[in-house]
């Protein structure tokens, strides 16, 4: 059964045998949080994840997300992409308030935005990923303590919400395109956001 401390929008759910715990897998889309002993888990290609934490309570959490490829400009604040990124940075931030983490003592590390993506018709979608979510949290004023951002090579990240450690390690000989499609994939599923969903933060 799941904890009460506990909302999850990460199907993926095992026993990581390396670190002896309790595990999600977040796939592209997805978000968990909890203020259990956990490891939350990600593979980063383009895509950018954010790890927020209550630095006293240990409520934490991450996302992966993407903004949508588009012609448009993805800096224009009524833009399809930057309500997409709101969107999924505003989802995980209520949700670990809704959990009982204080909004002043959230503090975030970030990590993705490879340029690893060819063929999208923005030149470094990886490089508006990382601005975004950096322009978002200061907005937010939520401190970034930690970042491993940008480069040409996947990630894998491993984050322990309840320390707040995290573990990257780079992706440098992938010998398959599994990332790469999959991220993709979840790309032209962007396309369909639309306008719905607007979240309003709790304070």
């Amino acid at each position: 059964m799941s904890d009460p401390v506990e909302e999850i929008l990460a199907p993926t759910i095992y026993f990581d045998k390396n670190f002896a715990v309790e595990a999600a897998k977040i796939l592209p889309g997805e978000y968990f949080v909890t203020g259990r002993e956990m490891l939350l888990v990600t593979v980063l290609g383009s895509c950018v994840a954010a790890c927020i934490r209550d630095s006293v309570s240990g409520i934490g959490g991450m996302n992966h997300f993407m903004l949508p490829d588009s012609q448009d400009d993805l800096a224009t604040v009524n833009g399809l992409s930057t309500r997409y990124g709101t969107y999924a940075m505003e989802v995980l931030i209520n949700q670990l308030l809704k959990q009982g983490a204080n909004k002043k003592r959230l503090e975030a590390k970030v990590f993705g935005g490879g340029n690893v993506l060819r063929g999208f018709t923005v030149s470094n979608i990886g490089l508006k990923n990382a601005d975004f979510v950096k322009s978002f949290l200061n907005f937010e004023q939520i401190p970034i303590v930690a970042e491993d951002l940008l480069d040409i090579f996947p990630r894998k990240v491993y984050f322990f919400p309840k320390t707040g450690r995290v573990l990257v390690k780079k992706l440098k000989s992938v010998h398959n395109n599994t990332i790469i499609e999959r991220e993709k994939n979840y790309g032209s599923r962007l396309i369909q956001f639309g306008r719905g969903g607007e979240v309003e933060l709790f304070e």
